[in-house]
């Protein structure tokens, strides 16, 4: 028996200069579900993603959240839907830390500074706590943005590349912390180049083959 669906994805179809990105792509992500799509670079991993958060606009097809057509400016969907895209943007004037605690406190997580804490822990982002965004290195912008997503509260996590310049530790600990976010109910769609990291979390797969 299926359970609640939050994401719908029903034939989305996408093309730059008449190519086509993404053709008919369909899949269903229902709460506590992780759905893996994977294929090689410039397959079209990211561009599905982008459509799937609002961020890009698809040609033909639709993306429904909790039965709605997704709309990014709808608070609804901005409550609900964390994302960790390949051009995540931070505040340039924040500190790690600061830049946490607002993502924590505007989205109105329960116990902010323990949560932020925990993650800092958890991401190996201690050490730099204090340092601005532009300071960091590009793995540490990579952590900083899959921090940020989970410091708040959310119902679906959508994930491009999650395990990208984390160490073998890192990734280890990334496939059971997103096996943990099943199990609260929460939904993931990923994005990976790692089979292993799919094989251990994704209930379903969408193989853009190349």
């Amino acid at each position: 028996m299926r359970g609640h669906c939050l994401l719908e994805v029903h034939e989305l179809t996408k093309s730059f200069f008449g190519t086509f990105v993404l053709h008919r792509v369909s899949f269903h992500v229902d709460d506590g579900e992780a759905v893996a799509i994977v294929g090689p670079n410039g397959a079209g991993k990211s561009t599905l993603l982008r459509c799937v958060v609002g961020a890009e606009v698809a040609d033909e097809g639709a993306v429904r959240f909790e039965g709605a057509e997704i709309d990014e400016s709808c608070p609804a969907v901005r409550a609900a839907v964390a994302s960790l895209l390949d051009d995540a943007d931070f505040f340039p004037d924040l500190s790690v830390v600061e830049h946490l605690l607002l993502y924590a406190w505007s989205y109105a997580q329960d116990h902010p500074d323990d949560v932020v804490a925990e993650t800092l822990a958890a991401l190996h982002l201690e050490p730099v706590r204090d340092r601005l965004p532009t300071t960091l290195s590009s793995g540490q912008r990579h952590r900083l943005g899959l921090a940020a997503c989970l410091v708040r509260p959310r119902k679906l996590l959508v994930l491009d590349e999650p395990e990208a310049r984390l160490d073998r530790d890192g990734q280890v600990w990334l496939s059971d912390r997103m096996n943990s976010e099943k199990r609260a109910g929460i939904g993931i769609v990923f994005a990976t180049h790692s089979r292993e990291l799919a094989d251990t979390v994704a209930d379903r797969t969408v193989d853009f083959g190349g």
